[in-house]
């Protein structure tokens, strides 16, 4: 089987990341090209650790689109708000894409990518980075779902409380002109296994609400960690004396302060989701949960029972409301995304070689990052908002693949 040709556009931690996962899946795959601003620095990078060879380095993903014609796959992993852009352009070259969630951070360049999908045919050789909806656990959740044991689904809770919320307070994601705002970068995780758990039901309209609390100060602007005096007690701070390694004082840290007048996004956010049978969903995340406090998961409510999971510890509770029994399933935590990275990369391999269809597709990611602007501009104007978009129809759901995946009609 000959060896299959990886193009990257867009080369930071979650691409490498991903590079790893799907040469894992297949050794012989070779990473051919690399299209990035940054090309300069990767190269040298490359070339010291003795990784460069044969990969051609690009400044632009035009540039390398135009100059690669036998790639098989392009993974596409740019900052957020250029992946509607440059994943509209790979569609149009055929080549199969992975595309980094969110598809899109402003409803302009949803309708553009929106229209590239269907210029392309609904995209069947492209998907999108969900790796929640394919973990073991939401493939038991929807067994049990559509075994009927907890009869028709009337409520979910979700919540997502990150362990991890500096990431989005002290590195780049705290420009909120770059992400978004924190529901396209992880709810929109949440609201597409969510969607995937309530099969042909569609989203109607959204309220919400976010808050900012812990996350904001008056530092100036720019003030880095290693600059601060109050860095050994700061508990945000790489230095912090608490902390079970702190850093050496004289160790410069790239981190930002988090409690900067230029610190962006909320560090709370709340959805209220009405889908078309009248059912709703409540979800729930915030950034300042710390160990043991972070929970990632759902309880989903019927008549006949209550079914709940959580990431964090693995287990998969359902409850038979007029028995009294109890059944407990328990995860491996092992994997990336409990799992899903793996079960995403193979799935890619498999797109790349033509021998399956995307196990999420492109219309999962449109839908989600619909919702996820539905919910932030709810937000933003305290209004319910419909989930509707020019030039963008969500109709109903229709099922895609015995998998679960599920296309807009």
């Amino acid at each position: 089987m000959s060896s299959l040709k990886l193009g990257i556009i867009g080369y930071g931690l979650q691409a490498q990341r991903m590079e790893e996962q799907l040469r894992f899946q297949e050794p012989s795959l070779r990473l051919t090209a690399i299209a990035d601003p940054r090309q300069g620095q990767i190269r040298a990078k490359l070339e010291g650790d003795g990784k460069a060879e044969g990969i051609h380095f690009y400044d632009s993903a035009e540039r390398m689109l135009e100059s690669e014609d036998d790639l098989d796959g392009i993974l596409v992993a740019t900052s957020c708000s250029h992946h509607a852009r440059i994943g509209s352009m790979v569609l149009k070259s055929g080549i199969p894409l992975y595309l980094e969630k969110p598809v899109a951070t402003r409803r302009e360049d949803l309708a553009i990518l929106a229209a590239a999908v269907r210029e392309a045919g609904g995209a069947p050789r492209a998907m999108v980075s969900f790796p929640l909806r394919v973990t073991p656990m939401v493939k038991l959740a929807r067994e049990i779902i559509e075994s009927g044991v907890l009869g028709t689904v009337e409520h979910i809770q979700a919540w997502n409380n990150v362990t991890y919320g500096w990431v989005y307070y002290q590195t780049w994601y705290r420009d909120d002109k770059e992400t978004g705002g924190l529901f396209l970068q992880k709810a929109t995780h949440d609201f597409d296994y969510i969607n995937a758990l309530l099969s042909n039901r569609r989203p109607n309209r959204i309220a919400a609400m976010t808050s900012k609390r812990v996350f904001r100060g008056d530092h100036p602007v720019g003030l880095r960690c290693f600059e601060c005096p109050e860095r050994r007690d700061c508990r945000e701070s790489p230095y912090d004396r608490l902390r079970a390694n702190p850093a050496p004082l004289d160790q410069d840290e790239e981190l930002s302060c988090a409690f900067a007048v230029d610190t962006g996004n909320e560090d709370s956010g709340s959805a209220l989701i009405e889908y078309d049978s009248g059912m709703h969903v409540v979800y729930s995340q915030n950034f300042y949960a710390r160990g043991k406090a972070g929970k990632r998961g759902a309880t989903v409510i019927g008549y006949k029972g209550t079914m709940e999971f959580d990431w964090y510890t693995g287990l998969l509770t359902v409850h038979h409301h007029h028995t009294g029994r109890t059944d407990t399933h328990n995860f491996s935590a092992s994997g990336g995304h409990g799992g899903g990275d793996a079960v995403l990369a193979a799935n890619f391999i498999e797109l790349m070689r033509g021998e399956a269809a995307p196990i999420v597709t492109m219309e999962a990611g449109l839908l989600s990052a619909l919702m996820c602007l539905t919910a932030r501009d709810a937000a933003a104007s305290g209004r319910t908002l419909d989930v509707v978009m020019p030039d963008f129809e969500v109709a109903t759901h229709r099922e895609r693949s015995e998998n679960g995946v599920h296309a807009l009609s």
